[in-house]
């Protein structure tokens, strides 16, 4: 997420970081350059020049104060101005006081706006506000279909109705539905269109009127850029937006929809959650400060730690934790336990960018990672005796000869596996700060692929 727009800012500050003074003409030269760098990541004209014109109001002639230097000084002032333009605060659902809170999800064909639903009412589970699902695209059926699909996989309850046409009614009847079955949320798929058109607002802004709703979320294609931007000017000036979900923001995304939105919206619709992959699961909220902090490359270890404690097994963590940090370690029975624990928290690229100071070469060395290696890794560790997990030191040529064959594996990638094992058992053993073994995650990580 935001690789390129990282290195690029990274590089900038980089070269101001060090300076005792900040002359004028330095400061002058590190924002255009910080300027065209946004502008390359597709952020408006018009916010990319209020950005560097408030940092440069700030920074000409900072004096060093004690122990940090006025680059540093500098790196502060650009990440509280990434925050600003990003919406400054965590933009929170609004949940009614008297239940249902009824959400509407808006927008064009193709941005995952049903998949978005689905992927909502799973959070909301776990969040304990109890979803229910309206499919409310009538113009096409494979939505209704799919989101009936979903509904099943998240275990939460959807009302559809085929071959409807009537769509205020249908979504009035879904909303009763939901109420009967005591729902808290309704989270309410609206129909999109390729582009924005009259047609397509009239229709949301009669079901607003009829089922007023207590929130109305644009799901947007991060990808798009400016697009998207585009999109949620006419959408909020149409039917009044309350948020924004951007899809998509695991690929190519350069940051632009992101950075520009909550200007473009007038602060009117800020950015709620992200969509950080495929999986229900790949979504999290949208927090200013931590996107900021990915942004500068200075991580986001806080929602790294969110994610273990809420996919992990806690005590299992602990566990693992404690004996990595022991004399005798993990053996590789622990080993193989902690790599299936770790794969729940999703890809790996996801949860490195996550580490400060990873730069674009380290995270397309991972990313360059064949994903059927935690595979081999399972083969090679399930092939070995339980003796041999236990004790990894008896494994001399012949047993791992052996084990490779009934891995169906090579004896190199045994033997890679094996010093892997002992680099990252050297590396949990020095990190006994972090609690639920997060620290070994990224050594873990490294030495699954």
């Amino acid at each position: 997420m935001f690789d390129e727009l990282s290195e690029k800012l990274s590089a900038v500050l980089g070269q101001l970081r060090g300076r005792g003074v900040l002359t004028e003409e330095a400061v002058r030269d590190g924002l255009e350059a910080v300027r065209r760098t946004l502008l390359e990541a597709d952020v408006g004209f018009d916010a990319a020049q209020q950005f560097t014109e408030r940092v440069a109001g700030q920074a000409v002639g900072l004096p060093a104060l004690k122990g940090i230097a006025p680059g540093q000084q500098l790196v502060r002032m650009v990440h509280a101005e990434l925050v600003r333009l990003l919406g400054e605060q965590a933009a929170a659902i609004r949940f009614a006081s008297v239940p249902p809170t009824v959400v509407f999800l808006v927008g064009l064909q193709g941005s995952g706006k049903t998949t978005t639903a689905a992927k909502l009412a799973r959070r909301l589970v776990a969040e304990q506000k109890a979803p229910f699902l309206v499919a409310a695209d009538v113009y096409r059926p494979a939505a209704i279909d799919q989101l009936v699909e979903l509904a099943g996989r998240v275990k939460v309850g959807v009302h559809a109705e085929p071959g409807s046409a009537d769509v205020v009614a249908l979504v009035r009847r879904g909303v009763e539905a939901a109420r009967h079955a005591r729902a808290r949320t309704v989270l309410v798929d609206t129909a999109g269109r390729l582009a924005i058109d009259e047609e397509m607002m009239a229709e949301l802004r009669r079901l607003k009127e009829a089922v007023p709703p207590h929130e109305v979320l644009l799901v947007a294609d991060g990808m798009t850029g400016q697009d998207a931007v585009r999109i949620a000017r006419g959408f909020h000036e149409a039917v009044g937006l309350t948020g924004v979900v951007l899809t998509k923001m695991d690929g190519d995304a350069r940051g632009g929809a992101a950075l520009s939105i909550y200007a473009a919206t007038g602060g009117g619709a800020p950015i709620k959650y992200i969509g950080t992959g495929e999986g229900l699961d790949a979504i999290e909220p949208f927090r200013p400060e931590r996107i900021a902090g990915r942004m500068l490359a200075m991580g986001d270890v806080l929602t790294l730690v969110e994610k273990a404690e809420a996919a992990l097994d806690k005590d299992k963590a602990e566990r693992l934790a404690r004996k990595a940090t022991t004399k005798k370690g993990m053996d590789l029975g622990d080993f193989l336990e902690a790599l299936r624990e770790m794969q729940k928290l999703g890809p790996l690229e996801s949860l490195v960018s996550m580490l400060p100071g990873m730069n674009r070469k380290a995270l397309q060395a991972v990313k360059a990672a064949d994903p059927k290696r935690l595979k081999h890794v399972e083969a090679i560790v399930l092939a070995m005796t339980p003796e041999e997990r236990q004790h990894p030191e008896l494994l001399n040529g012949s047993r791992r000869a052996r084990i490779a064959r009934g891995s169906g594996t090579s004896a190199q990638e045994v033997n890679r596996l094996l010093e892997q094992f002992r680099q990252m058992g050297r590396f949990m053993k020095g990190t006994k700060g972090l609690r639920g073994g997060a620290a070994g995650l990224p050594q873990l990580g490294r030495g699954a692929n």
